[in-house]
């Protein structure tokens, strides 16, 4: 028995019989399979009889039945994957049983479990996570990119550490250095000109790490990644290196930050999950949107204003968010800018990831609160010839540039103003709840915190 994969295959009443048998004995044949159970997951049309004793006995094997035919009896596949403790499912289902959206559903179920999903021509591996950290830890992983995991990594991190629980950051990104990289936020006055010196190193100064440093004023360990998978992992990264580091550092506690829909490698006691509002529906129900939302112990969904998401959508994505975990918190909030420095009375030049459609709701928010004037806007950090062209337009016009420190912040945004001789001043994003009866966001932060440490505890 030894080395042979353990195998739960899935089968339909939509092949004859004799032909699901010879692939289920060709998958036993193999030397490094054992099918140790079959699921029945519907379908009667090449059906000659639906007694489950007839199927059994025409197959040769024992077959496991939901209560209805006519639907996938996704409890079942779960309760079979546990009972004989099985290495990998294996679909030899097809339409129209099954269609890509019930698969991808068969697919949550079955990576939840730990183990690989395969068909004909697919396999869907596990999400890899490596057990490593010796503090308590969260994990922050969102939905999607630009949804903003690193502003409420940022923000987690003022209210853990207001809290004395002395936390540290690690963060992987696509222009991350190749080895993990300690940014003392805590100790160095992270300037413009400090930023430019990094740039021209040839390091990406606005990395993750970096801004969360900035923002936060803490410790922040830099990785990089390249690639992310439909379930979170990616080709490569160093984050292994990294959450060793953070074994090593003066921190108590660790919040592993993952980029864009790929979830950090390491094994945490918590986990926060980012939906952004502004995703098209599909992408939050379907596909694996619900598998990253069922590993949440706090939901934040954000952009949650007009144009990007209407009250109707915001309140559906919550009620589908309650409907697959319902144990998890759930806030709705948006983001609001927030200059490091003082802006009072100055001519403003904004750059900003965030999209054109709320360009007016930040320059009047601005405005309103920092008593500044906003006398041009780009929306083009992630773009460097547009944003280059913006800049030109409004240069002139503006005593001061404004920007996130995200993408071409500092090798176009901050290069081009300190060279006009413009003023540099970097912006933070702060979630903000929007109105109705939502929990308080830094309350539900502190209370993931606190169970983290329970859980990490209850580990030694």
């Amino acid at each position: 028995m030894d080395g042979l994969r353990k195998m739960v295959c899935l089968v339909d009443g939509e092949h004859y019989i004799p032909v699901t048998k010879s692939a289920l004995d060709t998958l036993d044949s193999l030397e490094y399979n054992e099918v140790v159970a079959v699921v029945f997951i519907g379908g009667t049309e090449k059906l000659r009889e639906t007694s489950t004793e007839i199927i059994e006995e025409e197959l040769g094997r024992s077959v496991h039945f939901g209560p209805d035919h006519h639907k996938i009896p996704y409890d079942l596949i779960e309760e079979m994957i546990k009972k004989y403790d099985a290495d990998v499912v294996m679909d030899l289902s097809d339409e129209p049983v099954v269609d890509y959206s019930k698969r991808f559903k068969i697919a949550t179920v079955v990576i939840s479990m730990g183990i690989p999903y395969e068909g004909p021509d697919f396999k869907f591996y596990p999400l890899i996570e490596y057990d490593l950290l010796k503090k308590p830890s969260l994990k922050i992983l969102g939905t999607g990119k630009r949804i903003g995991k690193t502003a409420v990594s940022a923000y987690a991190a003022r209210i853990i550490h207001k809290k004395q629980y002395n936390p540290c950051v690690v963060a992987m990104g696509r222009g991350g250095p190749e080895e993990p990289e300690i940014v003392r936020g805590d100790q160095i006055r992270i300037t413009p000109q400090f930023l430019m010196e990094q740039s021209d190193k040839g390091i990406h100064a606005a990395s993750d790490h970096w801004e969360d440093a900035l923002m936060s004023r803490i410790l922040t360990i830099g990785c990089r990644r390249c690639g992310g998978g439909m379930v979170g992992n990616v080709f490569i990264t160093n984050m292994k290196k990294g959450a060793m580091m953070a074994n090593e550092v003066e921190a108590d506690f660790v919040i592993m930050e993952g980029s864009g829909a790929a979830i950090p490698p390491i094994v945490t006691d918590k986990h926060i999950v980012l939906v952004g509002a502004n995703q098209p529906m599909i992408n939050i129900e379907k596909f694996f949107g619900p598998f990253r939302i069922e590993m949440a112990d706090l939901v934040i969904i954000t952009m949650c204003e007009m144009p990007m998401a209407s009250p109707v959508k915001i309140e559906s994505i919550e009620k589908f968010i309650k409907k697959i975990n319902p144990q998890a918190t759930i806030i709705s909030t948006v983001f609001r800018p927030k200059p490091l420095e003082n802006i009072e009375n100055k001519k403003v030049l904004f750059a900003t990831t965030a999209p054109d459609s709320v360009k007016e709701v930040l320059i009047e928010y601005l405005e309103d609160n920092y008593n500044c004037k906003v006398v041009g806007t780009t929306p083009h950090l992630s773009n460097r010839p547009l944003l280059q062209k913006d800049i030109e337009k409004y240069i002139d016009k503006a005593d001061v540039m404004l920007t996130e420190l995200k993408a071409a912040a500092v090798d176009v945004a901050t290069k081009d103003a300190l060279k006009a001789g413009l003023e540099v001043v970097y912006c933070d994003n702060i979630p903000k709840v929007i109105e109705g009866a939502y929990p308080d966001l830094d309350d539900s932060i502190i209370s993931v915190v606190n169970d983290a440490i329970t859980s990490f505890n209850g580990k030694k």
